[in-house]
């Protein structure tokens, strides 16, 4: 049975916003006027986004700040403006191809370095550990973030459950390939099917959540349906949707990102503002629905909780 890590620790420091160069260019800042550039700045609305929760209600039995009392990024935001290249490329895509992707009926397949493999339906797994809620902040490799409130249950209780061997390393996720649900998988912009990983370490962290909702109500397809990983004090690519396949293994799992782009993207990915991306700084960020661009944090303010893992090691190297 697998020790579990650290407590939370919720009085985790609040980061410091202080105003910076403005998102846009001056000249097209001067052009716009403030009005207009406030607005640039915004995401832009898919067609019929709905503009508060809806969906099926989740039996959410507690709920936790774990961001530092920051008021939650809107609904609307958060189903309209996403990363899922396998709904589309575009932040736009993922809530206007949803459609196509059937979240029921829907099963996982475990597997690997575990006493007994198993497949398990979705709906069995949300009565099988109790849910709850959670808002962390999350931050994206591109400079932006949010702050989101996900209804799952932890990973912890998870690999536990499924009874890993010795021999289990790391924890290796797979999503769904079927290019009729998902349209983006048409183009080979990456390797599909999509694969993430996790040290079986950092698995166990009380931090990571399989996440099932947002808000209390079930999750949108357009944010992972039926069911993701949410790793707050990791790059937001790390945050598998639509999982299909759970494999406990004793090799590091080769990652989607870290094969796509080894110079960019890291396995372990956790949030260092230190280390800049190839192509931008990782120094600040703009929350969603913001205008001005705040500091970033270490492992995205979870340092308490998680540092310990990566003791020894060369933090340049991890992002």
């Amino acid at each position: 049975m697998w020790e579990r890590m650290a407590r939370f620790r919720p009085d985790v420091r609040e980061s410091e916003v202080t105003p910076e160069r403005l998102y846009l260019r001056r000249r097209e800042f001067l052009a716009l006027g403030a009005a207009g550039a406030v607005g640039a700045l915004l995401p832009r609305r898919a067609a019929g986004a709905e503009p508060e929760p809806s969906g099926a209600a989740l039996p959410v039995s507690k709920r936790s700040d774990l961001a530092g009392g920051e008021k939650p990024t809107p609904w609307r935001d958060v189903t309209t403006y996403n990363n899922f290249y396998e709904l589309g490329t575009e932040k736009e895509d993922p809530a206007r191809n949803a459609g196509s992707l059937r979240p029921r009926p829907w099963t996982v397949q475990v597997d690997g370095e575990v006493k007994r493999p198993r497949t398990l339906d979705v709906d069995a797994l949300a009565r099988m550990f109790p849910l709850e809620e959670r808002i962390y902040r999350m931050r994206c490799v591109e400079a932006w973030s949010m702050v989101i409130p996900w209804d799952g249950f932890p990973l912890a209780d998870f690999v536990e459950r499924m009874e890993p061997t010795s021999r289990a390393k790391y924890v290796k996720f797979t999503t769904l390939e079927d290019p009729a649900q998902l349209p983006g998988q048409r183009r080979r912009v990456l390797d599909w099917p999509y694969v993430e990983g996790l040290r079986i370490d950092e698995a166990v962290n009380p931090l990571p959540l399989l996440a099932l909702g947002i808000y209390g109500r079930v999750l949108p397809n357009q944010d992972g349906a039926p069911i993701r990983l949410v790793v707050p004090w990791k790059y937001g690519f790390k945050g598998i949707k639509s999982i299909v396949r759970v494999t406990f293994t004793e090799e590091q799992p080769r990652t989607t990102w870290n094969l796509a782009g080894p110079g960019e993207y890291g396995f372990y990915a956790n949030v260092n503002p230190a280390v800049d991306h190839p192509r931008w700084s990782q120094a600040r960020e703009r929350r969603i629905g913001e205008f001005f661009r705040r500091k970033t944090l270490p492992f995205n303010g979870y340092g308490d909780q998680v540092a310990h893992l990566y003791a020894g090691l060369d933090p340049r190297k991890l992002y």
